[in-house]
């Protein structure tokens, strides 16, 4: 691979760890946050991989570097949806803690 290719895909990369920190950011103590999945993953169909594929149709890049670089590039996606579940899961454990100590806090005085 190209020298200048490879600064292009690190200069990529970087782009899309920003942008994961900035969706992880955004992730609601609260719970939801499923949209920021969808629009990380259209930043990267949007912006990069026409750029990678683009790449590849000018030899620049092997398919399988294509498929490898975007493989990572959708992995960061996962990362953010790992944040978003656990963010909901929290939000779950939190809402059935409260309901236990109503129900409790019920039973008590009667």
């Amino acid at each position: 691979m190209e020298e200048n290719v490879v600064k292009e895909l690190e200069t990529l990369k970087t782009i899309v760890l920003r942008w994961k920190r900035s969706y992880l950011g955004w992730v609601p103590d609260d719970g939801g946050g499923e949209y920021l999945l969808e629009e990380f993953s259209h930043e990267i169909s949007t912006h990069v991989s026409p750029f990678v594929n683009r790449l590849f149709q000018n030899d620049h890049l092997t398919w399988l570097e294509a498929q490898e670089f975007l493989d990572y590039c959708y992995s960061q996606v996962e990362e953010v949806r790992q944040a978003v579940e656990e963010a909901n899961s929290k939000q779950l454990e939190q809402a059935s803690g409260h309901k236990l100590v109503e129900y409790s806090s019920y039973s008590w005085r009667k």
